[in-house]
């Protein structure tokens, strides 16, 4: 079994129910989880919304390949109604408000440097809600 942590994040409709949507079908399609952070509420990060986040890490236990976690999370996505809409930035990233995001940011030790998958993630260390729930379930 490998160890993945996800960043879970929404700033549209019932947050927390979303969240704990996202967790209960990651549960189901990824593995268990067998960590969970507190939820944390945020600032949009590299856009501006009115709209807050809601942010949490999980630890989920799975057999999966990261790339097969990657299709599983971004089809959770999908099932709960997230849309890309493509908002550009100067660094070319896209960033948008948002039902619910997955983001993995650890697989085991594992290290993966592809252009639609990079573990670990190579923005969590400038992000204050992936690194204070990260830190919560690290200990």
């Amino acid at each position: 079994m490998h160890q993945v942590y996800l960043g879970i994040g929404s700033n549209l409709g019932n947050r927390r129910a979303i969240l704990r949507q996202a967790i209960k079908l990651i549960g189901e399609r990824v593995g268990e989880v067998t960590r969970q952070s507190t939820f944390i509420e945020t600032e949009p990060w590299g856009f501006e919304s009115a709209n807050k986040f809601l942010n949490a890490v999980i630890l989920c236990e799975t057999d999966m390949t990261p790339r097969e976690v990657l299709g599983a999370t971004q089809q959770i996505e999908r099932d709960m109604g997230r849309q890309k809409i493509v908002h550009r930035t100067s660094s070319n990233r896209t960033y948008t408000d948002r039902p619910i995001d997955i983001d993995i940011l650890l697989y085991d030790d594992l290290t993966v440097d592809e252009p639609d998958l990079m573990i670990p993630h190579p923005l969590m260390e400038q992000r204050d809600f992936v690194m204070i729930p990260l830190k919560e379930i690290l200990q």
